[in-house]
């Protein structure tokens, strides 16, 4: 994790979000009539796999997570000429860095995936835990695009709750961060 104030680094940050959000391509766009599943499965670690060997190329992961579609609860690699169907164990990326930075005064959080993507928490890309009702582990994610988030690592939210604060929310104490003007609860405090 950094933790800078440097307005330099700060608008590189914000330039490259801004980038990795423009630079996609228009999969929405695509409705190829070639529809077929592929044995293709993204891991919760965020490892690719094509017919259960790892994918161990970064550029190739990249460039399919670029043509990467969510429909209800399926996933689809979409090109114009075919839309092939993959497995996603968990969710389609994982917040592996972040990174805390000010702009005017305020915190503004900056997480970049294992697909080299960087993504700054606000109101358009919130934070948000699920806890298990079993093991009451947290599983927190990230809205990344077009309805797919990211798991957020489990040092990197070790990381982002070291930059909590309490806060009462609804009459219950909660563990928040924020960014961006955007206050995210991350930790119920009084169970």
């Amino acid at each position: 994790m950094t933790d800078t104030r440097d307005p330099d680094k700060l608008m590189q940050v914000l330039e490259q979000a801004d980038k990795d959000a423009s630079g996609l391509p228009p999969v929405h766009a695509w409705h190829p009539e070639h529809v077929a599943d592929i044995d293709m499965r993204i891991a919760r670690d965020g490892t690719w796999y094509y017919q259960g060997t790892p994918i161990n190329r970064p550029a190739m992961v990249r460039l399919f997570s670029t043509i990467l579609r969510r429909e209800g609860d399926r996933y689809y690699l979409v090109t114009p000429v075919e839309k092939l169907g993959i497995v996603v164990e968990d969710a389609p990326f994982v917040a592996v860095t972040l990174e805390v930075l000010e702009e005017q005064g305020e915190p503004v959080l900056a997480f970049t995936t294992n697909v080299g993507a960087t993504v700054v928490a606000d109101a358009e890309h919130p934070l948000r835990v699920d806890i298990d009702s079993e093991t009451g582990e947290p599983s927190p994610y990230l809205y990344v695009r077009d309805g797919m988030e990211a798991l957020v690592h489990r040092n990197v939210f070790y990381a982002l709750v070291e930059q909590g604060q309490r806060a009462g929310i609804d009459g219950t104490e909660w563990l928040v961060v924020h960014s961006r003007g955007v206050r995210f609860p991350v930790g119920r405090l009084d169970h």
